[in-house]
C-alpha cells in the first residue's frame, strides 16, 4: 500500500512536468497523509490538464458518509475493475498524482523501520489516480486514491506492494484513453531507478511535516537489491 509520501517539489517544476498552469496555494510536504489535500493532475471538462488541490482518500459520489474516504487512499490494480468503490472512476475520472517519494515500513527485528523510497534521479514523478467528486446540501469534495500494484525487485524488500508510478510519456495515455487500454500501465515501476534510504520514526506522525522526515536515519540500512529478479 501507500499511505504516505511526499511532495516537496516547487510548484514551477510540478507544472513544468505535468504541462500545467501552477496558480494553486501550495506548500511542500514532507509527510503526506490521508484527508490531506494535495496537488493533483485531472482533465476539466474541455479535456484540458488542469492542476488543482485534491484531498486523499476517495469519497466515492454515491458515499451516504464522507468518512468512507478514510478508509479509500489506495486502490488496488488487480480488482479496480471491480470494486464499486473504483469502477466508475476507473472508466472516467482518473488522474496523475504529484509526488516525489513514499514511505514504506520494513519490519526489522522487532520494531518497523521506515524507509523513504524515490527515484534515483531525485526527479518528481506521478503516482496513477482516480478522482471523484460528492456533494451534499452543506459541503463538496473532491478527492483522489492512488492505485497499487505488485512490488518490483526493489520495493519487494520492504512491503508486498507498492504505488503505481506512470512513466512521463504515458501521462497522456493515463488521462485520455478507455480503460481497456491502460490496463497494461498498472504494473512495477523499473527497480534499478529505484533508490531507498532509512528515516526516522518521527515520519509516524502525521503532525510532523519538515525536511526531517526523509532526513537519512543513522544506521546501516538492511534494504538488498534483489539481484535474480527482473521487472515485468
Amino acid at each position: 500500500m501507500c499511505g504516505r509520501y511526499t511532495i516537496k517539489t516547487p510548484l514551477h517544476v510540478i507544472a513544468d512536468l505535468f504541462e500545467v498552469d501552477a496558480d494553486l496555494p501550495f506548500v511542500p510536504h514532507y509527510n503526506v497523509a490521508p484527508t490531506q489535500e494535495v496537488p493533483v493532475v485531472r482533465l476539466n471538462k474541455e479535456h484540458h490538464r488542469e492542476l488543482m488541490m485534491m484531498r486523499w482518500g476517495l469519497v466515492p459520489f454515491w458515499a451516504k458518509d464522507p468518512k468512507i474516504g478514510n478508509s479509500l487512499i489506495n486502490a488496488r490494480a488487480e480488482s479496480v475493475t471491480e470494486k464499486p468503490a473504483f469502477k466508475n472512476a476507473f472508466q472516467r475520472r482518473r488522474c496523475l498524482v504529484a509526488a516525489d517519494g513514499f514511505y514504506e515500513w520494513k519490519k526489522e527485528d522487532s520494531k518497523k523501520q521506515p524507509y523513504w523510497i524515490h527515484l534515483k534521479n531525485g526527479e518528481p514523478f506521478a503516482f496513477a489516480g482516480l478522482w471523484e467528486h460528492w456533494k451534499s446540501e452543506e459541503k463538496s469534495i473532491t478527492s483522489f486514491t492512488i492505485l497499487t500494484t505488485t512490488p518490483n525487485a526493489f520495493t519487494a524488500e520492504l512491503h508486498d506492494r507498492m504505488p503505481v508510478i506512470l512513466p512521463k510519456e504515458a501521462y497522456d495515455r493515463w488521462l485520455n484513453a478507455d480503460a481497456t487500454d491502460v490496463l497494461s500501465l498498472l504494473k512495477p515501476y523499473e527497480a534499478s531507478e529505484m533508490a531507498a534510504h532509512p528515516v526516522s520514526t518521527v515520519v509516524n506522525s502525521a503532525r510532523v511535516d519538515d525536511p526531517s522526515c526523509i532526513a537519512p536515519f543513522n544506521q546501516p540500512a538492511k534494504l538488498v537489491m534483489r539481484k535474480a529478479q527482473t521487472d515485468t
